[in-house]
């Protein structure tokens, strides 16, 4: 399994020095367009609607940065990728960010020479079942058939998961989350294992939610978030703090509804730095002053975006658990704008 999730780690690495040294941040300019690499397709994550628009709480952080660096949201061509594909699409160059579910571990840090430029979902692995298997506990399925995605994290952990318990189970291999619903619902596999949320995301579109249950084992830490090439740092800059203004915005409390008149200037100085109304907190990023107002204006602040597109008033229904604002006893965490 080690081969498959590290599959051409020697030639992705190469791609990635190569391809990092063209100067991303000049070339989207230049383009006049962001392509941003995303999942296939998952509901509140990313996937296209009716109308071929593409929306989700990934999709955010593609349209936030295209609007910090272009001044539009919509300057965006998303890119699917599979969990095989996306590696060597960042690291040909196909993709100038990933924005795609994606874990940050060390080996895709070190080894794929990919620079993870912080967490946007805190997360870990589950399994889901249909209620009439009668199972309770992930330690019950001895023997079972799973559904997972190759070329993923999920694969190692199922695989040490199920070795510490001394049960066994027969993989049955897919590649895109719409093809593991598929072969879940038709009965191939017993379970689908994947992180918590891309479950949650995926019941949510069954015809009978209800009748699938996600069991309590949490088997891993899925710290899951946008990267970029290694050695394009000006690069990584504009991708790492466009995530941290959306962050700390919700904490300093900016909002979609005030943002335009706390841009006029407050009594809070660091909302004046990120706002650009104080600083030159943009021209050290090579960007306009208002960059991260732009880029608030496309869909507010982290807050706003997890709750349109997963929270709790959502079909999806995720509560905010490790992913609140650390004043609310989360893990979500800016470094200070000044």
């Amino acid at each position: 399994m080690k081969t498959s999730v590290f599959f051409g780690a020697l030639t992705v690495a190469g791609l990635a020095a190569g391809a990092a040294a063209a100067g991303t941040l000049d070339d989207v300019k230049a383009r006049g367009k962001l392509n941003c690499g995303v999942t296939t397709g998952l509901v509140g994550f990313a996937a296209p609607d009716a109308n071929g628009e593409w929306k989700g709480f990934d999709v955010a952080v593609c349209r936030a940065v295209a609007a910090a660096v272009l001044g539009d949201g919509n300057a965006v061509e998303f890119v699917p990728t599979t969990g095989k594909t996306r590696f060597t699409a960042l690291a040909s160059g196909e993709i100038d960010m990933l924005a795609r579910n994606t874990t940050w571990t060390f080996s895709r840090d070190v080894d794929l020479k990919f620079t993870f430029v912080g967490v946007n979902y805190y997360d870990g692995q589950g399994f889901m079942v249909p209620k009439a298997l009668g199972v309770s506990s992930a330690k019950d399925l001895d023997g079972a058939t799973v559904c997972i995605q190759t070329g993923t994290t999920t694969e190692l952990n199922l695989a040490d998961f199920f070795r510490s318990n001394n049960i066994s189970y027969e993989p049955v291999p897919i590649e895109t989350n719409a093809e593991g619903q598929q072969q879940y619902l038709a009965g191939a596999c017993d379970t689908y294992t994947t992180d918590a949320s891309g479950l949650a995301a995926t019941r949510a579109t069954f015809e009978n939610p209800g009748d699938h249950v996600l069991l309590p084992e949490i088997i891993s830490k899925e710290p899951l978030g946008p990267l970029v090439r290694h050695g394009d740092n000006e690069w990584g800059d504009v991708v790492r703090w466009t995530l941290n203004a959306m962050i700390s915005a919700e904490e300093l409390g900016v909002t979609s509804a005030n943002i335009t008149e706390m841009s006029a200037g407050t009594n809070n100085p660091e909302i004046n730095r990120l706002l650009g109304t104080e600083g030159e907190l943009g021209k050290m990023l090579g960007l306009e002053a208002d960059w991260a107002m732009k880029a608030l204006s496309v869909g507010g602040n982290y807050g706003e975006v997890f709750e349109k597109n997963i929270g709790e008033a959502t079909p999806i229904g995720l509560a905010r658990g490790l992913n609140a604002q650390w004043t609310d006893g989360g893990l979500l965490y800016s470094p200070p704008f000044r």
